[in-house]
């Protein structure tokens, strides 16, 4: 049985007041959550839609989202509202990327979405150090590189290495939000560390601290 944290009081606090009907309850939440949001998009939003899409925008349509089905969550309670949120997050986000991509993969053939900064602290995690001015550019290299290596690994254990390593998901969390075990997100999140682990070593970029 998957077994996750709850909601914080003050976020349970707020459902209860939005299901009194209380106004205003449902700006609160939102607004409880929206740096949080604003973090995700920064950090998940594919390098290639940096240019057409503002993350401004992909936070007020997840938050309209959720404003939508909020009844839904209510009624249901499938899993805390954070956790819920973040999945629509995810669903909102494959969508923009489909409707943005859509072309480009018919002129380019199929290409894995990747986000576009998981890369950048991914580097620096791997190396094992913060990077001076005069390392940033090697490192902005070395995350590019370990980005096209990202793309390598199966799209569930590369969800469950970036959710684990960069958003501080437990392993019943993130088996929440993908709709798994969480002895199997276990599982899949080793496997990820010991692909990836080889893919750095094949291509001599650094020694890794996986």
């Amino acid at each position: 049985m998957v077994e996750v944290k709850p909601d914080s009081d003050a976020t349970h606090s707020l459902l209860k007041r939005i299901e009194a009907g209380e106004p205003g309850a449902v700006d609160g939440l939102l607004a409880r959550h929206r740096a949080w949001l604003q973090y995700l998009v920064q950090f998940r939003l594919d390098a290639r839609l940096r240019t057409r899409v503002d993350v401004s925008d992909v936070v007020q349509e997840t938050q309209l989202e959720a404003f939508r089905r909020l009844p839904e969550f209510l009624e249901r309670r499938p899993m805390p509202f954070r956790l819920w949120l973040r999945k629509t997050f995810e669903q909102r986000l494959r969508m923009i990327e489909r409707q943005h991509l859509e072309a480009a993969r018919r002129a380019t053939g199929r290409e894995i979405p990747l986000p576009g900064e998981s890369s950048a602290p991914m580097a620096a995690w791997v190396a094992g150090t913060d990077p001076s001015p005069s390392q940033q550019f090697a490192q902005g290299e070395l995350a590019r590189r370990i980005r096209d290596l990202l793309g390598q690994l199966e799209e569930t254990d590369r969800e469950i290495l970036l959710m684990r390593t960069f958003e501080g998901l437990t392993y019943d969390e993130v088996a929440c939000i993908l709709e798994i075990d969480a002895a199997a997100a276990r599982k899949r999140h080793g496997r990820a560390l010991v692909r990836l682990h080889k893919l750095l070593t094949d291509k001599n970029l650094t020694e890794s601290k996986l």
